[in-house]
């Protein structure tokens, strides 16, 4: 008779996740270290009895304010992790589980691991419908969470407690997948949770999930190693899958050993520190000049890790050589052929090394010299400065504010974004002083992602300062985690910079044809216009968070943003800086462009016209890889 052992569907669910490690180079790591949550029914009585009363978890447990702002947290945790490490997210059923839907689209568009445990509705159907039910005429068997359906790398429903061992193992195996990771939802009926079962404690064993790295096939080594040495200006892109691989040192061997420069995707950032030779820093829509003039010019993007989405390519107008090819350095073979790339499906780490040993034994190198590639640094170097430097009667300019910053804060200390103006900042401008300090979620680019962003990052370096940086449009979308930061005494620093509502897609709509913007500024009605084109708001933003128990300052000159700042580093408990800057003073593109929909027909001239505009660009300028 096999050993088992009585429990509910909720505590073997975390007796389970309690034992879960992952294994990589030798290295152990605990993988889930902790459930995120909000409780309502669907939920509180199952796996919240479990968390209350079961002994022996080491499964910490943190209160979320806002459902999709503990997921954000989750998911800056795992990817400040390298992914070696998650928190589990539940949620009581309909709103509350709705509310993890952006979060689930977040974390899969990132390649993120993050589970999900949304409460569902009973599964005897008694009582029927329960509060929260949606209820589908036309199919009995859909609740709210087949909404995660579409944004989930792995989607389960459990409604009886033996189909719990598939579930987990399942959801473990895309958890810990390189190439299939992202969100993992499993619905647990709220009834099905509190079922007993009698469940074998060899399911409770603990389980080790290796890591393997994929190494590359010679044969396309072969085939990579040709094309390079056909190529006189290599540029390397390096996404986000190099930090995951720890794979930066061999691009930093690679790309000197043949004096190729770097450029870096927002996920890639913080793979080597600022003033490396090589490190060109950002390239494309949100990228600087150095990184879009190499850009122009290349003859061969080497894209490591990357998902080659539309931001890094200038929506494929970055690579204008007429002779241009992409190699293709990707664990996934989805990501690796896009733009009809030459792919190496491999580990990064493992196929840099590769392709080093390799091209030593050609003699290969590339046409540039490190004087060349130095002068483009420093007039890049030199733009950054003036930008960060620049004075207004009108009050602080946002770059000023930004410089400030970047110059106040220590090699150790991470940055978290996401959205608005200040992305195109932070890869543009922002000087890594440390690697694995620049912690931006680009993919989904999630308003409300920076503020819980930077508790997930404290949660994961509680050693480390953490700023968030983000605008009065993200602010308001969602602060509430400052309240669980202040609740688990893990401080963490807000810099909002007020610039007035969303001055990147008022830049957008201006861009193309609208005189003036129109809907994205925080104004107020005019009575006279009838729009809201009036004076702007005033919100002080430090109150807000003085109000909920954090310590708040504004700064509206650079000498007060120096002192708030300073005050900031020396408190022990979350603090936000309201940083009031001149609307429209962010940076802008160089040498770059971003492809949106631009309308066909208006009453507007100038929109007519930045359609025609649009038509010849995208026929000269993007390719049709």
């Amino acid at each position: 008779m096999k050993d088992t052992q009585r429990l509910t569907v909720a505590q073997t669910l975390l007796k389970f996740l309690d034992v879960q490690y992952v294994e990589m180079d030798g290295q152990e790591y605990k993988f889930v270290n902790g459930v995120y949550g909000v409780f309502g029914h669907g939920n509180v009585l199952g796996i919240g009895e479990a968390l209350e009363n079961m002994s022996g978890l080491s499964l910490t447990y943190y209160r979320g304010h806002n459902e999709q702002g503990m997921v954000h947290a989750a998911i800056a945790y795992a990817k400040q992790k390298n992914r070696l490490g998650i928190l589990a997210c539940t949620s009581s059923i309909g709103p509350g589980a709705m509310n993890m839907v952006t979060g689930a689209a977040t974390a899969t568009v990132n390649r993120i691991p993050v589970l999900l445990l949304p409460g569902d509705t009973y599964a005897d159907r008694q009582p029927d419908p329960v509060l929260q039910q949606v209820e589908m005429p036309h199919n009995y068997t859909i609740t709210a969470n087949d909404a995660f359906r579409a944004v989930s790398r792995y989607w389960d429903r459990v409604e009886r407690p033996e189909q719990l061992f598939a579930a987990l193992l399942n959801a473990m195996r895309v958890l810990t997948d390189p190439v299939d990771t992202g969100a993992v939802t499993i619905c647990l009926p709220q009834d099905v949770q509190g079922e007993a079962y009698d469940y074998p404690r060899e399911f409770f064993k603990k389980r080790v999930h290796h890591i393997d790295r994929r190494p590359p096939a010679m044969p396309a080594i072969h085939r990579a190693v040709e094309l390079i040495r056909k190529k006189k200006k290599p540029l390397l892109l390096a996404g986000g899958g190099v930090l995951y691989s720890q794979a930066g040192d061999a691009l930093k061997v690679f790309a000197e050993a043949f004096t190729i420069p770097i450029t870096v995707t927002q996920a890639g950032k913080g793979v080597l520190t600022w003033d490396h030779p090589l490190n060109m820093d950002g390239v494309g829509t949100t990228g600087g000049l150095a990184g879009n003039l190499l850009a122009k010019d290349a003859d061969l993007l080497i894209a490591v890790g990357s998902r080659l989405m539309d931001f890094p390519t200038a929506s494929k107008t970055a690579f204008q050589h007429p002779d241009v090819e992409v190699l293709s350095i990707n664990v996934a073979a989805f990501d690796g052929v896009k733009m009809d790339a030459l792919c190496v499906e491999a580990d990064a780490k493992l196929a840099l090394l590769e392709l080093t040993r390799a091209l030593q034994e050609r003699g290969y190198t590339s046409a540039y010299t490190l004087a060349d590639l130095q002068a483009l640094k420093t007039q890049w170097n030199q733009e950054i400065d003036r930008v960060c430097s620049l004075e207004s009667e009108l009050g602080m300019p946002q770059t000023t504010a930004f410089g400030i910053v970047n110059e106040f804060v220590d090699e150790n200390a991470i940055v978290v974004g996401a959205s608005g103006s200040l992305p195109g900042d932070m890869n543009r401008l922002w000087r890594c002083k440390g690697v694995k300090t620049y912690n931006m979620e680009y993919g989904f680019s999630c308003m409300g992602y920076e503020v819980a962003g930077a508790l997930g990052v404290k949660l994961a370096e509680p050693d480390k300062e953490v700023y968030a940086l983000l605008s009065d449009g993200s602010f308001l979308m969602l602060h509430s985690e400052i309240v669980t930061s202040l609740q688990e005494s893990k401080k963490i620093n807000i810099l909002v910079f007020d610039n007035g509502g969303f001055q990147c897609i008022k830049d957008l709509q201006m861009s193309q044809g609208s005189p003036a913007g129109f809907g994205n500024e925080l104004r107020y009605r005019s009575a006279t216009t009838g729009k809201l084109d009036g004076d702007y708001l005033s919100i002080d933003f430090a109150g807000i968070a003085r109000s909920l128990g954090a310590q708040g300052y504004t700064a509206r000159t650079p000498a007060e943003l120096k002192d708030a700042l300073k005050k900031a580093k020396e408190n022990t408990v979350s603090t936000l800086i309201d940083i009031k800057v001149i609307p429209g003073t962010h940076s802008h593109g160089y040498e770059s462009w971003w492809r949106v929909g631009v309308s066909s027909l208006s009453e507007n001239e100038k929109v007519r016209e930045a359609y025609t505009k649009h038509k010849a660009y995208l026929s000269e300028k993007a390719r049709k890889w």
